[in-house]
């Protein structure tokens, strides 16, 4: 089983929408979790965006990494979703073989009318999406 943990800013957006789709595409090879460095609340645009694809993140609470580091959890792989200046505050997880940066814009910053931030997330979502099906079909050769 591979564990993977996706980390943003306030785990609002980026690394829950990352984790439900590792969850949706790993099947029973991978368990997904996401954290933030400073947890916040579900961005109602993505919850919105999810729930358009058929993904139900609306009960998701959001984690702090710090909780998760002091648990002593481990991870085969942690992948922060955002900026490169916020990757590099994430804690360092002992035993991680594999840290990855995908930077994603931040669903937050979006600005403009209800349609122009929807269609600015659904880019967002997708992207993420891809990236999550390309890094689950890749993990063998990722590990090697």
């Amino acid at each position: 089983m591979v564990r993977v943990l996706f980390l943003c800013v306030h785990n609002s957006a980026r690394s829950q929408m990352a984790e439900a789709f590792c969850k949706k595409y790993g099947g029973e090879n991978f368990t997904a979790e996401s954290a933030g460095l400073e947890p916040g609340t579900l961005n109602p645009y993505v919850v919105r965006a999810m729930a358009e694809i058929g993904i139900d993140i609306s009960k998701n609470q959001t984690k702090s990494v710090y909780a998760f580091f002091r648990e002593g959890r481990s991870y085969h792989a942690v992948v922060s979703v955002c900026s490169k200046e916020a990757a590099e505050r994430c804690p360092i997880f002992p035993g991680a073989p594999i840290t990855l940066h995908w930077p994603f814009d931040d669903p937050s910053s979006f600005r403009g009318s209800d349609q122009e931030i929807m269609e600015k997330v659904r880019r967002i979502r997708d992207a993420i999406e891809m990236k999550v099906k390309e890094f689950i079909e890749a993990w063998p050769r990722i590990i090697e």
